[in-house]
């Protein structure tokens, strides 16, 4: 699996208009991507705004030549979203995702 991973700043009071357009537009384009496996919204305050990172995880590059094109580390940011950040990073890091740990009910403390 692959973990596509991208930053960006949203202006202050545009960072909810961020998300809505990631959960109405991008979020559905994606799944319905063969090889998209979900997404993540990490985000956190800093003094310009509001700074996302946003982190798709794939099967494969190729995967993720459905939605990026041939160049996978150019990033995909949108012309409306482009007008809602302060700055944003023009390529992508990926990363091989090596494991995954998920915890079982039965390891939990209570």
């Amino acid at each position: 699996m692959i973990a596509r991973h991208w930053k960006g700043i949203a202006k202050p009071g545009c960072a909810e208009d961020y998300v809505r357009h990631l959960k109405a537009n991008v979020f559905p384009e994606l799944a319905g991507i063969p090889g998209f496996v979900r997404a993540t919204i990490l985000s956190r305050s800093v003094p310009t705004g509001t700074e996302f990172q946003i982190v798709t995880h794939w099967t494969s590059l190729d995967a993720i030549k459905g939605f990026a094109g041939a160049n996978v580390e150019t990033a995909v940011v949108a012309p409306v979203v482009q007008e809602l950040m302060v700055g944003y990073d023009a390529t992508v890091v990926h990363y091989e995702v090596e494991d995954v740990f998920e915890p079982r009910a039965a390891d939990r403390p209570r």
